[in-house]
């Protein structure tokens, strides 16, 4: 009746004129609250202040020269607080402002010197979502899994391990990010929509449409398609920060296929993951590629989320994990074993091999599915994963071995 309860929070007192003015234009909504200065911790009474006053939106003022104490202030609101929502205002030319502040718990990320008009759509948007409950897990586990170099069998690993958590976990969500999506014919649906449609509707996305966008695969698994034809997907740091909010409210893990996109996008989407599996082959031109991959993924984000998978695994007599991990300057995560003969039918019928419970192909999916959904997160939102099969059968060589191709030391 008296409109949305907003309170201002800013470091700059001329700001919170700017914003005053921003919200009374919206019509939409009240100040019940405003504060020069954010919450240090959680006993700061500002945070009881923003309570008691009933506040159903917070919005936040990102200063573009120290966003720290604002990214701060947001987690500390998200972590204190129930049922309040988060609007950080700042600039949009600094990506990874943005990506900290949605992570954070802001749920909308707004031009620093937007008008009253795209405030007045963020408010409407949590108008239609309120409430709307959100899964009892919480916000869910995102795993990007990206390749070292093509054919390295990413989509099916990102295929198998969703199908894998689905069966033992339940609440996952695939999502498409490949520039040509194929999960759809590893899972044989046929998806009417997908990820171009839902940052295309992101002014309107909620969970009722976000349902409509979703293809319902085998064993209550969802699939947020991607594109069916050549498509290049270059959304902007907030709108996939966005995307990701609503995403991770409405599951419990949400495994993103980020196959051949080594660009800003697929940057982004490590950056929005609590783990990041590079499958590579146990080859020298796969092992580099890796190398140089996981210090792109990696590249001033100062969190280690980075993850190897080697796909088709083979042992090869001298060559060790400990070579991989110095070859990539990654963590060794997983070893699936090559099985062609199963895989390639698999794929072929459109039935993932990880529903197949006698393969030993699939029990190794099951195992690295369990291995994610086990693993503690750490302060910086990755996760505590390490490679926790066999090794008995490894031994140390001398430093440098690596540089004797993995291929040619097994003939």
């Amino acid at each position: 009746m008296h409109g949305i309860a907003v309170t201002l929070l800013t470091e700059d007192r001329e700001r919170l004129t700017t914003l005053q003015h921003r919200v009374e234009g919206t019509q939409l909504a009240r100040i019940v609250f405003t504060h020069v200065g954010f919450p240090s911790g959680p006993t700061d009474p500002v945070l009881r202040q923003i309570q008691d006053v009933g506040s159903e939106v917070v919005l936040i003022d990102i200063d573009p020269l120290n966003p720290q104490r604002a990214i701060h202030a947001i987690e500390l609101i998200r972590t204190t607080t129930s049922e309040i929502a988060i609007i950080a205002s700042g600039e949009m030319s600094h990506p990874p402002t943005i990506v900290s502040a949605m992570r954070a718990g802001a749920g909308e990320y707004l031009e620093r010197s937007a008008d009253s008009e795209s405030l007045l759509e963020a408010l409407n948007r949590f108008t239609t979502s309120r409430g709307k409950a959100r899964t009892t897990s919480g916000r869910a586990r995102v795993f990007s899994v990206t390749n070292a170099k093509g054919g390295a069998g990413a989509t099916t690993v990102a295929v198998n391990i969703a199908i894998a958590l689905q069966e033992s976990y339940g609440g996952v969500l695939l999502v498409d990010f490949a520039p040509l999506g194929h999960t759809a014919l590893h899972l044989n649906v046929r998806p009417s929509f997908g990820v171009s449609d839902a940052l295309q509707n992101l002014h309107r996305l909620d969970s009722s449409l976000l349902d409509g966008l979703l293809t319902p695969c085998k064993g209550g698994l969802q699939l947020l398609a991607g594109p069916q034809q050549p498509f290049s997907l270059m959304p902007a740091a907030a709108e996939l920060a966005r995307l990701f909010d609503l995403l991770v409210s409405h599951f419990r893990y949400v495994v993103v296929d980020c196959s051949n996109r080594l660009d800003q996008t697929g940057r982004l989407l490590a950056d929005l993951s609590n783990a990041v599996l590079l499958v590579a082959q146990a080859d020298v031109v796969s092992l580099w590629s890796a190398g140089r991959t996981r210090t792109f993924l990696e590249e001033g984000a100062g969190r280690d989320r980075v993850r190897i998978v080697l796909n088709r695994y083979k042992k090869i007599p001298g060559f060790t994990d400990e070579d991989v991990e110095k070859s990539t300057n990654s963590k060794l995560l997983w070893k699936l074993p090559n099985n062609y003969q199963s895989i390639a039918p698999a794929i072929d019928k459109g039935v993932p091999i990880a529903f197949q419970e006698n393969q030993d192909i699939g029990r190794s999916f099951r195992g690295l599915a369990a291995a994610l959904a086990q693993a503690s997160t750490t302060a910086e939102g990755s996760m505590d994963l390490v490679y926790q099969q066999d090794k008995t059968d490894s031994k140390k060589q001398a430093a440098g071995r690596l540089l004797i191709s993995p291929l040619r030391a097994g003939q």
